[in-house]
């Protein structure tokens, strides 16, 4: 099957995904005729109840299934497409985790399958941990987490490899509403960020708070599809917002839009917060108040490396080093006269470092052989390097 020739991220054009029998006979069309795209830079919605065709249709995607009919594209390529996979993250229905592994080794198994060096995989597996707000609890097994905290650090190991387009499958089941509105917040900062977010979920509120655009599918076929304004706005009605009037100015009001419009009021109440918003509120109270809790944390900032400029600069400390070896071996290809000249030495902290990189091996005790010239007291590269990780492809 040819790639399609398209510049969305996602697109799929009569997508169909029929099961079969041992005796491949048709058993169940989980998806009929599908039709859409993902535009670069959006939030898109796949919305329908429990065996509707979504998670159908993100394995196709993902290339874990073949389709029955019709054709998908990712970022032009077919989902089997190796090349397109460094550039996704997935978070699946369920989390899939090792259970023996703690969060920070979870991440770090991530990070080599994608090749990332040692020195990256620490950094953004910190970043993340803090992200997600699980900093605290990063060296218990993940067999021990609750089904919200295992959500959370699948959420962060779909984020390591910094992906252009991020496929959520389900992202808040099993989430308290503090991490609910975490991950919406997390998600509407990749959109700034660049990111393409398609998000699979039953759970309408969700959707609205973070979609640009949602498909509504049923029985595996599209029944709506659009931008959240257009499928939500209501046509027959006009909501005005004021500031609290008295009963005086509420019967005025009504009274010209009855006799001068000629339509009725049909009710009239002061307007109230979400169940959402006055759950937050409490928490941020008790947390202000330094309420202690044995769960998840809130999450922190979003990790800077997540649609960011690549960060190939060496580290402090291996710059450090690579100075202090150099004036080292600079020094010691000066001129004997300049060697007699005294110099300043480094400082303590320094020295100390750069004494117990350099200093030789410990002598064998061996006879000395007439007319033998002393160890020569040089640095060792290959050491160095290796501790510096110089070689292509070190871990």
């Amino acid at each position: 099957m040819n790639a399609i020739a398209t510049d969305a991220v996602v697109e799929c054009r009569g997508l169909t995904k029929v099961y079969k029998d041992f005796w491949m006979r048709p058993r169940v069309t989980a998806l009929d005729g599908l039709d859409l795209d993902v535009r670069p830079r959006e939030v898109f919605g796949l919305l329908g109840p429990n065996g509707s065709g979504k998670s159908t249709t993100i394995k196709l995607l993902l290339g874990l299934l073949y389709p029955t009919r019709g054709a998908a594209s990712v970022f032009g390529r077919t989902p089997t497409d190796v090349a397109t996979k460094k550039r996704l993250g997935y978070l699946p229905e369920e989390t899939y985790l090792y259970r023996f592994l703690n969060a920070r080794e979870t991440l770090d198994y991530y990070g080599r399958l994608f090749k990332l060096p040692r020195a990256e995989r620490l950094r953004r597996t910190d970043m993340l941990l803090e992200m997600v707000g699980l900093e605290a609890v990063q060296r218990r097994p993940v067999g021990e987490y609750s089904k919200g905290m295992q959500r959370r650090i699948g959420l962060a190991q779909a984020l390591i490899n910094d992906p252009d387009l991020l496929i959520l499958d389900e992202p808040t089941t099993g989430l308290d509403p503090l991490g609910t509105r975490q991950i919406k917040d997390l998600i509407l900062h990749l959109r700034q960020r660049g990111k393409t977010v398609l998000l699979s979920s039953h759970l309408l509120a969700d959707v609205e708070d973070v979609c640009d655009r949602v498909t509504i599918l049923y029985g595996g076929k599209v029944r709506a599809a659009g931008t959240v304004g257009e499928l939500l706005t209501a046509s027959d009605a006009v909501t005005i917002e004021a500031d609290a009037l008295d009963d005086e100015t509420l019967a005025e009001v009504r009274r010209v839009i009855e006799s001068k419009a000629g339509r009725s009021v049909r009710s009239v109440s002061a307007p109230r917060k979400k169940l959402e918003t006055l759950f937050l509120d409490i928490v941020k109270q008790a947390q202000a108040e330094g309420v202690a809790t044995a769960g998840a944390q809130a999450g922190g900032e979003v990790a800077e490396f997540l649609g960011g400029a690549a960060h190939d600069q060496p580290s402090e400390g291996r710059a450090v080093i690579d100075a202090l070896v150099s004036k080292d071996e600079a020094a010691k290809k000066a001129p004997q006269a300049a060697a007699e000249t005294p110099a300043t030495a480094p400082s303590g902290a320094d020295r100390g470092l750069l004494d117990e990189l350099t200093k030789p091996a410990a002598p064998q005790k061996e006879p000395k052989r007439a007319g033998e010239a002393p160890p020569k007291d040089s640095v060792d590269r290959d050491v160095i390097d290796g501790l510096l990780d110089k070689k292509d492809g070190a871990p």
